[in-house]
């Protein structure tokens, strides 16, 4: 897929993922969310190319213009979306499948200094609320949902969805949507 072909895909996928998206030219040119993914596909391929300081100084200039923090030598899936994005911090470690939504003040960080997989796992149509936390190497399954400021330090199976500090999975209810889950006041803390 080329590159022209990518950025228009993750248009899109802002484009249905956020009610208020008015068109593809304000997504393109209004979103820091979307620029700091497009900024962190430049960074990740340096990473790949044992560039790593300047992937890494790259990264830091993201973070400074977008207030989203991608370590290049993550792994992201196709038509990730950090909706608003500011606060947004994604440790070096961590791998997150496709169509993957993430709102503003989100972590996915580690809980140890020691070498190796220390970030999580964010297997595809995974949603985070605002705030949320998720801690240390482990994996949230697929299509799951983390509400609001949940603190997730445990696996969650697929289709789960996970509230509190610390958050505990359940299974998602037949018929509930990820965007209700996500707004719904029973599961904000």
């Amino acid at each position: 897929m080329t590159a022209w072909a990518r950025m228009r895909e993750d248009v899109a996928a802002a484009k249905l993922r956020d009610p208020a998206a008015r068109g593809g030219i304000e997504i393109a040119l209004l979103y820091p969310g979307l620029h700091a993914v497009w900024a962190y596909r430049v960074w990740h391929a340096l990473w790949l190319r044992d560039a790593r300081f300047v992937a890494r100084a790259g990264s830091q200039i993201t973070r400074w213009l977008t207030g989203v923090e991608i370590h290049p030598g993550a792994i992201i899936g196709r038509r990730f979306f950090i909706d608003h994005g500011m606060g947004v911090v994604i440790g070096e470690t961590a791998e997150i499948g496709d169509d993957v939504m993430l709102y503003h003040g989100v972590t996915i960080g580690g809980r140890q200094r020691e070498g190796g997989k220390r970030h999580p796992t964010l297997e595809d149509g995974v949603a985070v609320g605002a705030g949320a936390k998720i801690l240390g190497p482990v994996t949230i399954g697929a299509h799951s949902a983390v509400g609001a400021n949940a603190v997730v330090t445990t696996d969650a199976p697929a289709d789960s969805v996970l509230v509190g500090i610390p958050a505990k999975p359940r299974p998602r209810r037949a018929g509930e949507e990820t965007r209700a889950l996500l707004t719904a006041p029973e599961y904000v803390i």
